[in-house]
């Protein structure tokens, strides 16, 4: 059995990939340590244990950094709805997470399974780059690291090229690209090319005719409608489900290569935005592991797998 930690700021694509993880019969989700991002901590909380009671899962939830290193907190509550869950009525308050912080959950599960945890990011990685500065060892008992964030080639989501999750804290990001694990990156590319919904993709979801098929649509609803007004297109993308699909499955990714990546850790524009030397310009050795390509037919059976 496979041993995972999530880390995740729980919006409505989080939902769905905490869905397809505690659903596979392959994994064991250890952990869950929530973040800041989309939404405030305490709302991906109560949506994190949401999952977990909808689920029916036994795995540990801990709360984590309530705001990046040194910045603000944006939340994309403008895309995810307020409760970060599409705003669709859910009973989202109440829950309680276990007793400690997050970072110490982090290095605590290494620590217990060394060489052998495989941890997946579906948010900033604040989480990540605390524990790492707590406990810098940790880094070479990871077995892998796959990482929602960054674009592998092509443009943005919060500027013209920077991914939310990364430029929310991009020290943190930074942090953690140096330092040493075995990292993956699955870009907000990836999701546009071969996770995205259109209507008639969102009806054949629809006519699976499965609760949780729905849930899925539903729960999309304030991003779809922030999609439609920015594009004029209905729809929504998928991109942290997309990542835990390549996690639990690497063939997902068809087209991977080793390079070197950096972020950006200044203002304006650039802000966040994740350096890939695609043509080894900077002759540094290749720190991540970055998909450049997937196969939508296997995420699509992954997901819909989940829905049993």
């Amino acid at each position: 059995m496979r041993h995972l930690l999530i880390d995740t700021d729980t919006g409505s694509d989080d939902a769905v990939a905490l869905l397809m993880a505690m659903k596979s019969p392959d994994v064991k989700v250890e952990v869950i340590t929530i973040v800041a991002g989309n939404v405030p901590a305490d709302k991906a909380l109560q949506n994190a244990l949401y999952m977990v009671d909808l689920c029916q899962y036994e795995t540990k939830v801990y709360l984590g950094a309530e705001k990046p290193l040194i910045r603000p907190l944006f939340t994309a509550q403008f895309v995810h709805g307020d409760d970060g869950m599409g705003d669709i009525g859910l009973d989202l308050k109440g829950r309680k997470p276990l007793e400690g912080h997050a970072v110490d959950a982090i290095i605590d599960t290494v620590n217990k399974f060394p060489n052998e945890i495989e941890i997946i990011t579906l948010g900033p990685l604040t989480n990540m780059a605390l524990a790492l500065a707590k406990a810098p060892e940790i880094a070479s008992k990871i077995k892998s690291c796959v990482i929602m964030g960054g674009v592998g080639f092509g443009y943005g989501n919060i500027t013209p090229v920077s991914e939310y999750n990364i430029w929310v804290d991009p020290e943190a990001a930074q942090m953690v690209f140096q330092s040493g694990m075995n990292m993956t990156m699955v870009g907000w590319d990836i999701s546009i090319k071969y996770a995205a919904f259109d209507q008639k993709a969102t009806q054949e979801l629809r006519n699976i005719q499965k609760p949780l098929a729905d849930f899925v649509v539903d729960i999309q609803g304030a991003k779809a409608r922030f999609t439609s007004e920015i594009t004029g297109e209905i729809g929504f993308d998928l991109p942290d489900p997309i990542t835990v699909a390549v996690a639990l499955d690497r063939t997902v990714a068809t087209d991977i290569k080793k390079l070197y990546v950096e972020v950006v850790l200044g203002e304006g524009l650039t802000r966040g935005q994740t350096i890939v030397d695609h043509t080894n310009i900077l002759k540094l050795k290749p720190n991540m592991e970055v998909v450049l390509e997937a196969s939508r037919e296997k995420f699509l059976a992954q997901l819909y797998s989940s829905f049993d």
